[in-house]
């Protein structure tokens, strides 16, 4: 374990064993069966991800002939990019032998992945077809001995590495060699005709791999093999310094030039011949620094997110109806209501439907003069934006802050920009320096002689498609003081020069580090003076070190300390003399734990916020932020009660701990699965509401 005088775990190596609990979902025999196949696909992409950006970040500390110490908690990056590589070999090799046992197990249930030696007639036939009418239209095949220069190969896709020993003197033993390009545009997983009421898949590649003689029939060759290769591409974007271009140029200009940013990783079948690796290495320039793995016959298994569920409800989780939040009604005006009071919105537990009809009553409303929203992540086909361009046609002033930076979705953005900039949206480019990652929106409507404002603050996106598998809470409110402080946010994209005061929000890069350590400072003298001294937090990630410090000073103090952390975490908790106060747990399940909450006892009058900053340094001194208090003492009670049940999880709950081996938690009976008993919580209060 990489860990600097065991204060700090390394936030890569932390990373890894998030993701190594991701692994452990697909091993879970508690998970429906064609759900496992899924958790393998998103451990895989998860791991894709970290080769483009954080490992790749590592490697060009070292390749800058600097050792990174500093930045990577105590750490050499060398020595570091050794460790990744090491776990990330073992984790491949577990993911492995989960996918072979996952496999008998479907076998159990007749649904069998086929190899292509393994066809009937029958199945050939059909494969043929199939590859003539929908494959071979769309492959890319390129022979490689004659090029002077190698392809640049995508690393969104997957190659089959083809060589052929050609007919003729077998002294000379001609080999050539080829590249395959899975294409995308095609479902990994073909559905092969069901049989005695068995179901039948083959996968992409291996129907490539059947109809080899078809592809290379202008070669006359003794064996042909095809192994499965992939490399990852370092993923940051280097911008363009050009004064002539547009943000919106540099940032298309940028992640153009990522599909040919240097090489970080390259993976290959574990049985390919040794001069086909070797041929290839050689083309590919592959250095010492890039993470070479060794991996099974098939890579981008990020596909088996899209498995088939070939109508097995009976391997899938059973689907929730999300369920309407207490009191607030979506039939009638959304905006009466919340004068009245505020409302929670906690996907997806319940629906999302609230902020679409929040925006469609602004869109059409006749007293409503402007919106202002930020956006970071929208759907494919988003209803918020169509909502927005509604609103412009209705004459409405509509203010956009879209954050052009979103890694991976930087493109979506720029295409939703220049859209919305044709309907007459204004947009806003975000902040010099600093990416836009706060959830916000503020309305203002003319209600007599005076502007009434309106508004939500979250923790998540505001992505309808997201929003069915992320747990994220939206507080709708029309509390003016918060409202007008939202504003000063605003204000703040337009006139970044000008830093504003806040007394109800706790807005980043200036000052949410500051404000939180001030709450842990209230905490630490009621500790000292024998109060009730407490700190219940639950967010994605943490790494500030300089948190963590502050968290065990708390804890030398005596204020108990209660993390719920579903990624990173470099605090070790439990160890005497520096954080025995301190218990973190991880929770990994069905849907993915997104929301940011921060409680605190404040001597016996508790102070509860939700934000959309994690403890992240990124978070705190780099990004614009907004965390938001909360006043209704419902929603205080709300927050809390959903707080305990993710804290009494023990089916689903993972220990942080000094072995950090992602143990799971056992407590006494009844099991709580804490995402299944929220949904129970929530459904409850509302027959009780209505009995």
């Amino acid at each position: 374990m990489v860990r600097n005088n065991n204060q700090y775990v390394n936030r890569e190596i932390s990373w890894l064993w998030f993701n190594e609990r991701v692994l452990q979902e697909s091993a879970d025999k508690n998970v429906p069966l064609i759900e496992r196949l899924r958790f393998l696909g998103i451990f895989s992409n998860n791991l894709d991800e970290f080769f483009k950006v954080r490992y790749a970040t590592v490697k060009r500390i070292v390749e800058a002939g600097r050792n990174g110490k500093s930045v990577l908690g105590g750490e050499k990056a060398k020595d570091l990019l050794e460790e990744i590589t090491k776990i990330v070999i073992d984790q491949q090799t577990k993911s492995l032998e989960i996918l072979k046992q996952i496999e008998h197990e479907l076998e159990a249930k007749n649904i069998f992945i086929l190899k292509e030696t393994e066809l009937n007639e029958r199945q050939k036939e059909f494969v043929k077809a199939y590859f003539l009418k929908e494959v071979s239209p769309q492959l890319m095949t390129i022979i490689l001995n004659d090029l002077t220069q190698f392809p640049t190969l995508k690393d969104t896709a997957a190659y089959l590495a083809v060589k052929m020993v050609i007919k003729g003197d077998q002294r000379k033993k001609e080999k050539r060699y080829a590249l395959i390009e899975i294409p995308k545009g095609i479902d990994r997983f073909v559905a092969l005709p069901e049989e005695n009421g068995k179901s039948y898949i083959i996968i992409l590649d291996d129907m490539i791999r059947y109809c080899l003689d078809n592809i290379f029939t202008m070669f006359e060759y003794d064996s042909i093999t095809a192994h499965m290769i992939k490399i990852t591409r370092d993923a940051e974007l280097d911008m363009d310094n050009d004064l002539s271009k547009s943000f919106i140029e540099k940032i298309s200009s940028s992640v153009e030039h990522r599909k040919i940013g240097d090489p970080v990783r390259f993976v290959y079948d574990k049985s390919i011949e040794k001069d086909t690796l070797t041929f290839l290495k050689e083309k590919m320039n592959i250095e010492d620094t890039d993470s070479v793995i060794p991996g099974g016959r098939y890579h981008n298994r990020r596909d088996y997110m899209g498995f088939p569920s070939l109508g097995r409800k009976d391997l899938l989780y059973d689907k929730i109806t999300p369920l309407p939040v207490k009191g607030l009604s979506v039939e009638g005006s959304i905006l009466e209501s919340i004068a009245k009071k505020d409302y929670l919105q906690y996907t997806p537990y319940h629906t999302f439907t609230y902020i679409l009809k929040f925006l469609r009553e602004a869109a059409l409303d006749p007293k409503v003069r402007s919106i202002k929203i930020t956006v970071y992540r929208l759907a494919s086909n988003s209803q918020v934006a169509a909502s927005l361009i509604n609103a412009v046609k209705n004459g409405k002033q509509v203010t956009v802050q879209i954050e052009l930076q979103a890694r991976f979705d930087e493109q979506a953005n720029i295409e939703y920009a220049e859209q919305l900039q044709a309907e007459g949206v204004k947009l806003i480019f975000g902040v010099p320096g600093l990416k836009v990652h706060s959830k916000i929106c503020l309305i203002e409507r003319e209600e007599g002689d005076i502007i009434k404002r309106y508004g939500f603050i979250s923790t998540g996106n505001f992505n309808e498609s997201t929003a069915r598998i992320y747990t994220d809470y939206t507080l709708f409110t029309a509390h003016d003081p918060i409202l007008k402080e939202l504003n000063k946010v605003f204000d703040f994209f337009e006139t970044t020069y000008k830093i504003n005061k806040y007394k109800h929000l706790i807005v980043s890069p200036h000052y949410t580090k500051n404000a939180f350590m001030k709450l842990i400072d209230v905490e630490i003298a009621n500790a000292i003076l024998g109060k009730e001294a407490y700190i219940k937090i639950k967010m994605n990630s943490f790494t500030s070190y300089k948190m963590v410090d502050k968290l065990y000073e708390a804890s030398r103090a005596g204020v108990k300390i209660q993390l719920i952390i579903r990624g990173i975490c470099c605090l070790v908790p439990g160890i005497k003399g520096m954080s025995e106060n301190i218990e973190a747990i991880s929770v990994v399940d069905k849907f993915l734990e997104h929301t940011r909450l921060f409680a605190f006892a404040n001597g016996g009058n508790p102070k509860v916020y939700i934000s959309s900053a994690d403890w992240m340094t990124r978070n705190l001194d780099y990004r614009v932020e907004v965390g938001c208090p909360i006043y209704d003492e419902d929603i205080k009670k709300e927050l809390m009660d959903t707080f305990e049940i993710c804290w009494k999880d023990n089916m689903k709950a993972r220990i942080f701990s000094e072995k950090q081996d992602n143990a799971y938690r056992k407590t006494k009976p009844p099991k709580v699965r804490s995402q299944f008993t929220t949904y129970e919580y929530y459904a409850k209060n509302l027959k009780k509401d209505k009995g």
